[in-house]
């Protein structure tokens, strides 16, 4: 516990100019406070304790203004920055070395089961205000720009802006919309056969065409 402490506040001076020591970091930053309160709450969680869980994670949210349910998995060197309204849902799971600012909600869309929220990978990047909703993944080293809601899966080292989100960069190249790019690296089956169906439908087609002109001839 003590060593995970100390990698979280390592990771805020890293991260953050305006820290100025390691007890001001401690004190006064309540993305520390609600980490440490999320870390007991989760263990309660684990322990079936729900009630004491929820208890202390409603503590934490009306104490540091950061919402995280005590189901939730977050990863090592957690930081949130200027943290008040964050959101982080039950079935939300948070790789090592992520950075969430203000206003971030990681929650789910209403619709699924089981598995409702996302899955942010290792170095991610979630800019203020950001909307990642739904039980798909976010690759590791991503980068979620301020405000943008993201309701698709996220490529590793991509940049994904706007509402719906869409990746403009992968690996520090441009995307180029006008091109076949699969942007998330997933098929959609149902289209590809419908694709296929109607390719063979055109087909059908010009052969009826070409066998009436012949029996008209």
């Amino acid at each position: 516990m003590a060593l995970r402490l100390r990698e979280t506040i390592n990771a805020y001076k890293a991260r953050d100019p305006a820290a100025r020591s390691s007890l001001e970091i401690f004190l006064l930053y309540q993305g520390v406070h609600a980490t440490i309160y999320h870390r007991f709450a989760h263990w309660l969680y684990n322990h079936k304790c729900l009630f004491l869980a929820r208890l202390v994670s409603q503590w934490s949210r009306h104490f540091t203004g950061i919402e995280i349910h005590p189901g939730a998995k977050i990863g090592r060197r957690f930081v949130i920055d200027h943290g008040m309204g964050i959101v982080i849902g039950e079935t939300a799971e948070i790789g090592d070395d992520v950075l969430l600012y203000q206003g971030v909600t990681l929650g789910g869309t209403g619709k699924d089961r089981g598995k409702r929220h996302p899955t942010i990978g290792n170095n991610v990047m979630v800019g203020c205000g950001a909307k990642v909703l739904g039980p798909f993944t976010v690759g590791d080293n991503a980068r979620i720009a301020a405000n943008a809601v993201v309701l698709t899966e996220i490529p590793p080292n991509s940049t994904a802006v706007g509402v719906p989100a869409k990746v403009v960069r992968v690996a520090g190249e441009k995307v180029d919309y006008t091109s076949n790019i699969d942007q998330i690296h997933i098929t959609d089956p149902v289209a590809q056969r419908l694709d296929a169906l109607e390719a063979k439908i055109a087909e059908l087609t010009t052969l009826l065409e070409e066998r009436d002109n012949h029996e008209t001839v």
